[in-house]
């Protein structure tokens, strides 16, 4: 990717000013060890988790407990996607994740033009580059905005720290009311120059939200749900014209907060209901007759080399590959490298009414990107939605259902025999789950990478019968109740 644009780029306050390219952060740091990172886990039985109203009825993201999110703990931020990418629609990466002391939310969005308001004030924010989040703390629940709603609005700004650039609401019976509540809203931006006809990249904006600010001493516990939506406002000229506002979930009604998606503190464990041990299952594609489609979508390992970003990158397919890349990192000029996993597994193998005791996905790694990449925490999160593997594309795939899980998976620092380097992924609950609802497994992998040429390259479904070892793998131990 050419580094030779222009603008300033800011993540909370731990990048600095750059001119053309971007450092990587503090996560191009050593990986953080489990016991830095974990928060621990709660268990519940399968029969809750079904009965769990945000799992049927709301997209969620389960964020994790972290001591340094905006710096050596970024890339284990939880992250879920939203919008596409056209010439006038945006695109967005949403990291989540929380300390002692405060709701981190980091947003990414791929916008081609970039416009900020010179005399900013609450009433104008949205009517230029902003994102609204909400968040209602006793979930999402209610036909209205409650005391529990509270809206926070962060605008796009020329790296204005003043606070001139954000604004806070209250929920009211009638609506939202301007409130006073001490959160940052920090915004970046990466292209030629802002307030222009000129093509740019994108822009991001970090919040942090004090728990202090919320009437919390601290975190909620483990297992708290609240409410969260999402929105993006787009402008791009200087005339305003309309551009539809860009939501998560996707029929996220702001003033209606039932109708907002789940934030779950904490990552929920999965402890299977007593049975005896039963069989194994493996499911492949090709062994015993199983099908399983796979596919990439975004730049592969080209970074969309050939395609026009704004026109051709977002709708591209190319079913067959031997391979996928996944690929995400902090500096939003390089989207077009970005890259996403889609897999579907059938699970008509297991024996009817059983109970699953354990459940992993297997992938093989044969290469990476870059001169000198770093490890990568890669993560597993479930798709409720079908898709033809023809047709599958960045704009057309479908959204996350829910964050289950991540493993880091390290640089290849030399070339690996085949079938390749084996990386496994916990997925037990997602089967549990999926078996119970009679569905296939459903499964989406990205990162939430900092660093540059962070790709990680893996064997597809579709390589060849002499690999066939090396496909992606679903194993299943099931057990009798």
């Amino acid at each position: 990717m050419r580094r030779s644009l222009t603008g300033l780029f800011l993540l909370g306050w731990i990048l600095s000013v750059s001119g053309g390219g971007m450092p990587a952060p503090a996560a191009s740091e050593a990986p953080p060890t489990a016991s830095s990172t974990s928060g621990g886990s709660f268990r519940v039985y399968l029969p809750l988790v079904l009965r769990s109203r945000g799992l049927w009825t709301s997209r969620q993201v389960n964020a994790p407990r972290l001591a340094d999110p905006l710096g050596a703990d970024f890339p284990r931020m939880a992250i879920f996607w939203f919008g596409k990418i056209t010439p006038t629609a945006n695109y967005a990466d949403v990291r989540v994740a929380y300390t002692d002391a405060e709701l981190v939310v980091y947003v990414a969005i791929i916008d081609r033009r970039l416009w900020f308001t010179p005399s900013p004030s609450p009433e104008n924010l949205t009517a230029w580059d902003a994102v609204t989040l909400l968040l209602h703390v006793d979930g999402n629940v209610g036909d209205a905005p409650s005391p529990s709603a509270y809206r926070f609005i962060g605008g796009l700004s020329n790296g204005d720290a003043s606070g001139r650039y954000q604004a806070a609401y209250r929920g009211t019976s009638s609506g939202w009311t301007p409130v006073s509540l001490p959160f940052t809203a920090l915004a970046g931006w990466r292209g030629e120059r802002l307030n222009d006809d000129g093509d740019d990249r994108g822009w991001a904006m970090t919040f942090r939200i004090p728990f202090a600010s919320l009437g919390r001493s601290g975190p909620p516990p483990e297992g708290t749900i609240w409410g969260l939506g999402v929105m993006v406002h787009d402008r791009d000229d200087a005339a305003g014209t309309p551009i539809p506002v860009t939501v998560w979930p996707e029929s996220m009604r702001p003033d209606v907060p039932a109708t907002w998606g789940w934030l779950r503190f904490g990552m929920p464990a999965y402890a299977p209901p007593p049975a005896r041990p039963g069989g194994t299952v493996i499911i492949r594609h090709g062994l015993n007759g199983a099908v399983v489609p796979d596919a990439g979508v975004g730049g592969y390992t080209n970074c969309g080399d050939g395609l026009d970003y704004w026109t051709q990158w977002g709708e591209a397919s190319d079913p067959g590959r031997p391979d996928f890349n996944i690929q995400n990192q902090i500096d939003i000029a390089d989207w077009p490298c970005f890259s996403k996993y889609y897999v579907i597994f059938p699970l008509n193998a297991i024996p009817p009414g059983k109970v699953i005791l354990s459940a992993t996905l297997t992938l093989h790694q044969m290469g990476n990107a870059g001169p000198a990449p770093l490890p990568s925490w890669i993560q597993v999160l479930t798709v409720r939605e079908d898709w033809e593997e023809r047709s599958l594309t960045w704009n057309r795939a479908p959204l996350a259902w829910e964050n289950i899980g991540g493993a880091w998976v390290d640089p290849v620092r030399s070339l690996p025999n085949w079938p390749g380097i084996p990386y496994t992924w916990d997925v037990t609950r997602a089967v549990a789950e999926a078996y119970a609802a009679g569905q296939p497994l459903r499964l989406a992998l990205y990162s939430a990478d900092a660093a540059y040429h962070s790709g990680k390259y893996f064997v597809s479904s579709d390589t060849e019968d002499w690999n066939a070892e090396g496909r992606p793998t679903l194993t299943i131990v099931w057990g009798d109740p």
